[in-house]
């Protein structure tokens, strides 16, 4: 019956059309348009194409929402642009694996639907233990909502950072990207994509699921407005899709199983028992379980820590006080450094595939390592300033 549950959660069914609307996107060559528009408007200004990277990386992330693709098209388009200008071979792989991980946080992100739907069985199981009878509950959107302004709060601290390193540093000028940028034409179609899939939720016209559809659906439309909507297309995106949902809901139901057992020993009284006994509160709680999250990213998936570790300390967490939208926020900023924390990183590995030989790995560790103290420092500011989520 928790497989069957599983397998017919009306939430979890956005996972393959928001991968859908992403690979579609991917293939549309969108995204090389984006990168080259934007070089060419920051072409004449110091750390021009870091900036381009940035920007079009969040823009990716809006509408993607998928780390792999991102940090590969990416990589493949703008790192060996990067090495001809002069950028350093460490800030250049850095920049790439990094940005390529805004999809992680920044909304309609598929780690968001995962992390919402296992927030909400969390909340739900929290408010049980407590005896609570009128339930309060916890959607994917509020998570989407919640996570805008701490993803616009890590893209920010990496243009200062990128501006900040190459300050004194004169770059060779842009080879290879002439002509006149569209920027109109080029962002608008991604842009309304992104506005009407969000704007939908948010409002409160749609589900993220219904959304998921209609960014699926329009997808498709702007394929179809770059010439590149074919059969072998739909043919190839439906079997990415496929490959990487049911990767997730494979993963999904080993942890489903092994929570229920672990449950049915007792494994869920001794984590909150251990939560009790700890000095310093819940605050101290809360700092053990964002340490292990983080150093449980070196080792596992994102999807792993998801389904395995945050079910069994998210509900002593919320039974002690904290808002759910606001602790899921955390969760999900702590769980974007597993894509780039080695040795495990995927974001480093898929970077690894396509960069050049003479970037070495070590190039590649030490340029993210960075990134990862940005996206640990806007962790921080979540925590100290809640306000920014509730």
């Amino acid at each position: 019956m928790r497989i069957f549950g599983i397998m017919t959660n009306q939430t979890l069914l956005a996972v393959p059309l928001f991968v859908f609307m992403g690979v579609v996107l991917e293939r549309s060559g969108i995204a090389a348009k984006m990168l080259r528009d934007m070089a060419l408007v920051f072409k004449n200004s110091n750390s021009g194409l870091s900036i381009s990277i940035i920007i079009v990386g969040a823009l990716l992330a809006a509408s993607t929402g998928i780390v792999g693709a991102t940090v590969v098209t990416m990589g493949l388009m703008s790192l060996p642009a990067m090495l001809k200008q002069g950028y350093s071979k460490e800030f250049s792989s850095g920049l790439v694996a990094s940005t390529g991980t805004l999809g992680q946080i920044i909304p309609p992100s598929i780690a968001l639907v995962l992390l919402g739907d296992v927030m909400s069985n969390a909340y739900q199981r929290a408010q049980n233990n407590m005896g609570v009878f009128s339930q309060e509950t916890v959607s994917v959107g509020d998570l989407f909502v919640g996570a805008i302004i701490p993803g616009l709060l890590i893209v920010v601290g990496y243009l200062i950072y990128a501006l900040f390193i190459n300050r004194n540093k004169k770059f060779a000028p842009l080879e290879g990207i002439e002509g006149e940028a569209n920027i109109l034409k080029t962002l608008l179609p991604p842009a309304t994509l992104i506005f009407v899939v969000l704007g939908s939720i948010i409002a409160g016209i749609a589900t993220p699921t219904e959304a998921a559809g209609v960014g699926a659906l329009g997808a498709l439309a702007i394929a179809g407005l770059n010439g590149y909507l074919n059969l072998e297309l739909v043919r190839e995106t439906s079997y990415k899709a496929a490959t990487v949902t049911t990767m997730i809901f494979s993963i999904l139901i080993g942890a489903s199983i092994f929570s229920l057992v672990f449950r049915g020993v007792g494994g869920d009284l001794l984590v909150e028992q251990i939560f009790d006994m700890m000095p310093g509160g819940k605050y101290t709680a809360l700092l053990f379980v964002m340490l292990a999250i983080f150093i449980f990213g070196f080792i596992l998936d994102f999807i792993e820590i998801c389904y395995v570790i945050i079910p069994l300390v998210a509900p002593p967490l919320l039974m002690m006080g904290f808002d759910p939208v606001w602790l899921g926020i955390l969760m999900a900023i702590n769980l974007q450094t597993s894509f780039l924390t080695p040795p495990f990183g995927f974001s480093l590995f898929y970077l690894r595939g396509v960069a050049d030989e003479s970037i070495k790995t070590t190039d590649i560790y030490k340029g993210v390592v960075p990134f990862i103290f940005i996206q640990l420092l806007v962790l921080a500011l979540v925590i100290i300033f809640p306000f920014f989520i509730i």
